[in-house]
């Protein structure tokens, strides 16, 4: 037998090929192969190794590409794209100018639709499937779904709808939170081997459409046909949910039994309705092998769900060593959320399923009463945030920008409609890095200045975070949003103590004569470096430090309109709507000309990398903005 069948499958073909009894080895390999290069570069490591096992099945059973296989998220995938041709490709995933790090159209025709944000396959899928039978099409559409992502709305809304349209596509839930339970069983094993059945669903299918042609009772017969399986399911599976929205239930079934999966998913592969199949499986698993030579195994019942990349073997997580002269600012985040409680009773703190990445999980253990974790569910965060403002409870918002985006309609009729003080503390603004496109907070600027009465800001570093976020606490009849970056806070003080800054100011840092530099949060200290640099060659610059990105300072706006012709603004979000539209629509309006150019994100969607590759790329960085001074002083030398 080979020792290495993982690297001589290069599409699903080579996979369905194998004899069964060598898609064990085939698993143990992709498991090995995963854990090796994930801890190496680092990437998504705990939710592909849960569905190895299913991946496997998926691609043996159905016929992908022309059979469609929607990933919700994508990070579970990984072992996905090794099936589909990217097995050497998956050294570089998550890496400048390599693989993405979730699924993406453009990159593999097996990749059906990408998506970096959770709860969208069930809708996806079923726009799939309809548009299959518009076009007289005939193939199969699976939805994979986690039980995390099930917690979304969009989830729900795609289970109600699809259940209603009656077409054919499954859904696999995923569930890694519960252990293999009692439930997954003989008899349940055996009751979801009856119901997939396609002997069984036949009869089923036939005895049913038989009582539609009776001519009395018909409604009576069907009722209790109906009512008879529900009992019965209902002592032995947990699935009447499912059922009552459309959806035959199947399962739950072990998620790591390979036959089990293949079996069952044979047989769901004939139904001609909308099915759910319900797997229990472990987030992790086969994390950390302590002998991964032998291909054996032990599951840690830490779940590595994102790891750092440690750069060597063997293949233990190792703790970076280098620490950064600061916090970064999700971790200020976390510091000044339980300074916040310790000095506000009337504060609380929201999150929809990001307590880690948001900073929360001491605030989540210290004021476990105060902290509100809503699952992949932003618009209900915001609408619940809402509600909590209205009986003067001040509640934050911990959400990263590109995710507050889904609670957009939200923010505008729930909060700022009605005048109400809810904090938006949204991480990730700007280049987000490796997690790509997806993860970007390139709008939150431009969709948070065009609402009426919101307060948008930026602080430059940590301390000045801290006066935001106690400035914010002093509103109380408007919502109050603040943006940061997933980098170094700077600067942070844990001692320090909060200053309550005047709403619409802002902070000249440098004075100059030739040119004023207005920049925002993240590129305040790259345009004072730029600035300082700038000076060796006689080229003073005036640095303005814009906290508040809405209100703007007008009565600092207006002198600087009288003593400069010549402006820059820098900021990390895209140029339509930005800060810069808002500060060149201003100067328009003034009795004499000026040259204002805008360094910003583009127009077009940033590939992931490397933050500070990126932003240099993109030339947001001191070397950029140094640039962009020259050009424009080379063009436009004298000021007054």
């Amino acid at each position: 037998m080979s020792t290495n069948l993982l690297q001589k499958i290069h599409s699903p073909r080579e996979l369905k090929s194998l004899a069964f009894n060598d898609l064990q080895q085939v698993n143990d390999e992709m498991r090995e192969y995963i854990i090796s290069t994930i801890t190496e570069i680092g990437g998504h490591l705990a939710p592909t190794l849960g569905v190895i096992e299913l991946t496997t099945a998926l691609h043996y059973v159905f016929d992908a590409p022309q059979d469609k296989i929607v990933w919700d998220v994508g990070h579970q995938a990984y072992a996905h794209k090794v099936f589909t041709g990217r097995y050497e490709q998956l050294k570089t995933i998550r890496q400048y100018k390599g693989l993405s790090g979730f699924l993406k159209i453009s990159e593999s025709e097996y990749d059906v639709f990408g998506a970096g944000h959770a709860s969208t396959s069930i809708s996806a899928a079923l726009g799939i499937a309809v548009s299959r039978d518009l076009n007289n099409k005939d193939y199969k559409v699976v939805s994979v779904i986690g039980d995390g992502a099930m917690t979304g709305g969009l989830s729900f809304e795609g289970l109600n709808n699809a259940g209603l349209r009656r077409k054919q596509f499954l859904v696999i839930l995923n569930d890694n939170e519960m252990s293999i339970s009692p439930n997954v069983g003989a008899i349940n094993s055996y009751l979801t081997r009856l119901v997939t059945n396609p002997l069984y669903n036949r009869i089923r299918d036939e005895i049913w459409n038989l009582t539609g042609s009776l001519p009395l009772g018909k409604d009576i017969t069907r009722k209790f046909i109906r009512k008879s399986e529900e009992s019965l399911k209902n002592m032995l599976v947990p699935g009447i949910l499912f059922e009552e929205l459309g959806f035959r239930y199947f399962g739950p079934i072990d998620g790591h039994n390979l036959k089990e999966l293949v079996h069952t998913l044979k047989s769901l592969k004939t139904l001609k309705t909308p099915a759910l199949l319900h797997i229990l499986t472990k987030k992790g698993k086969g994390m950390v092998s302590m002998n991964v030579k032998n291909r054996e195994y032990h599951d840690d019942a830490v779940k590595f769900h994102a790891v750092k990349p440690n750069g060597k073997k063997p293949y233990k997580i190792e703790k970076e060593v280098v620490k950064p002269s600061a916090p970064v600012f999700q971790d200020v985040f976390g510091k000044l959320s339980c300074e916040i409680a310790r000095n506000r009773e009337d504060s609380i703190c929201i999150t929809a399923a990001m307590k880690e990445g948001t900073g929360l999980v001491n605030y989540s253990k210290k004021f476990p009463d105060r902290f509100f974790d809503v699952g992949i569910a932003e618009a209900h965060a915001v609408t619940f945030a809402a509600g909590l403002a209205t009986e003067k409870v001040r509640p934050i918002v911990a959400i990263y920008s590109t995710f507050l985006q889904r609670a957009y309609d939200q923010i505008i009729h729930d909060v700022a409609i009605q005048h109400l003080p809810v904090i938006f503390c949204m991480d990730r603004a700007g280049i987000a890095g490796e997690d790509g496109p997806t993860h970007h907070g390139a709008l939150d600027i431009a969709y948070l200045r065009c609402i009426q009465d919101i307060i948008v800001t930026a602080p430059k570093d940590g301390n000045e975070f801290r006066h935001l976020l106690y400035t914010a606490l002093e509103q109380t009849d408007q919502p109050f949003s603040i943006r940061y970056p997933k980098s170094s806070s700077i600067q942070f003080d844990e001692n320090g103590q909060a200053e309550l800054l005047p709403i619409g100011s802002w902070d000249t840092l440098k004075t100059g004569d030739d040119l004023a530099i207005l920049a925002v949060g993240s590129m305040v200290y790259p345009c004072l470096n730029a600035a300082n640099q700038l000076e060796k060659l006689d080229i003073s610059c005036e640095v303005v430090n814009c906290r508040f990105i809405k209100p703007m300072d007008m009565k600092c706006l207006k002198n600087l309109a009288m003593e400069f012709n010549s402006f820059l603004v820098v900021e990390e979000g895209v140029q339509t709507g930005s800060f810069g539209e808002g500060i060149s629509s201003f100067l328009a309006h003034q009795s004499k000309d000026y040259t204002v150019q805008l360094l910003s994100l583009p127009d077009s969607f940033v590939d992931h990398g490397p933050r500070d590759v990126l932003l240099n790329e993109l030339g947001l960085s001191e070397n950029g903005i140094l640039s962009s001074v020259k050009k424009i002083m080379e063009n436009f030398p004298v000021s007054v």
